[in-house]
């Protein structure tokens, strides 16, 4: 993407997987960014430049000394917790951090005169889908905390615009998957919870095997369907809608995903063929709450951002995830009993 005119970005969890990715992409348009990041699921050496800022979004105090010492154009947000399990577990820490911390950052932005805000979603705000692909007008149902804390964000964002004339752009993620196509950055969460990342941690012999959760599904394989996005490519629609927000645009809410789903059979597949390693497989009993398929409908985004996907292949997708992975497999050996 073009250079624009040079803003100065707070982003949030930019020490993350999509965050980090953020902050590169932000960095490489010739923004001046900040990173604000805990570290409790980040790490250090993945923020590639600009400042960065050790903190809690639950420090009021923390917030305001930030805001008072910088003057932000706009705020980014990847700072959630994003595992689902542990959101039907723990929902205490969910409605925490998802939603309490969130507040706090969108009222130091609105004490602060910052007016735009971009916020990392999710397609769990939906809930069990009603139909194939999922367009942003689908029924909202969440099945668990973590998307019902994403949900609730979304609706608070709405009222902050009609109280404080706070724009934002919610960009509801399906399968955000693959690394930096230069191997700098990669996906490193601690536990790994994504396909494609334990797969290539299979293939590299980091991991003994690949467990599969059901092979009875109403698929043409038996196993789940899912949309999955290039991280790079969601990092170019975050970029496209700081530039609307910027150009005086409304708030909007979109799906991002490639519009086509896989299953984790051809994820697999797909996965020997681009690294020549055989991935041994076990198979498990289903997992509660997993649906059959997730798939986006993204044509909005599309239309209104002039967003166009440039790494839609899965083997792509997995190209750039398996060169990441093997940078980083000497970083230690990975619990084999996982699946």
């Amino acid at each position: 993407m073009k250079k624009i005119d040079k803003k100065s970005i707070l982003v949030v969890g930019g020490a993350g997987y999509i965050g980090s990715h953020m902050v590169k992409a932000l960095l490489d348009c010739g923004h001046e960014v900040v990173t604000l990041d805990n570290l409790s699921g980040g790490h250090r050496d993945a923020v590639l430049g600009g400042e960065f800022v050790l903190g809690e979004l639950a420090s009021t105090s923390q917030l305001e000394a930030l805001f008072s010492s910088h003057q932000f154009d706009s705020v980014m947000h990847f700072a959630s917790f994003i595992q689902v399990g542990e959101s039907v577990l723990n929902p205490k820490k969910y409605y925490q951090n998802n939603v309490v911390n969130t507040l706090n950052l969108l009222n130091a932005m609105v004490e602060n005169g910052v007016k735009t805000f971009i916020f990392s979603s999710t397609a769990a705000i939906f809930g069990e889908p009603q139909y194939i692909p999922i367009d942003e007008n689908h029924p909202k149902v969440p099945m668990n905390p973590y998307g019902a804390s994403k949900l609730m964000i979304e609706r608070i964002l709405a009222d902050y615009e009609l109280a404080y004339g706070l724009k934002s752009v919610c960009l509801r993620y399906f399968n955000a998957a693959g690394a930096a196509p230069d191997a700098h950055l990669g996906e490193r969460h601690d536990p790994e919870t994504h396909l494609i990342p334990l797969v290539l941690q299979a293939a590299a012999g980091r991991r003994s095997h690949i467990t599969v959760f059901g092979q009875d599904y109403d698929t043409p394989d038996g196993t789940c369907i899912r949309d999955y996005v290039h991280v790079s490519d969601l990092c170019q629609a975050h970029l496209l809608a700081l530039r609307k927000l910027w150009s005086g645009a409304e708030s909007g809410e979109f799906n991002l995903g490639n519009g086509h789903g896989f299953s984790v059979r051809e994820v697999i597949e797909a996965a020997r063929q681009v690294t020549g390693k055989e991935i041994p497989v076990v198979f498990s009993e289903r997992r509660p709450g997993d649906p059959a398929r997730l798939v986006a409908e993204s044509t909005r985004a599309k239309e209104w951002l002039g967003w166009s996907p440039q790494y839609s292949e899965l083997e792509k997708i997995i190209e750039h995830a398996w060169r990441w992975e093997r940078s980083q497999s000497g970083r230690g050996n990975t619990d084999k009993r996982a699946g």
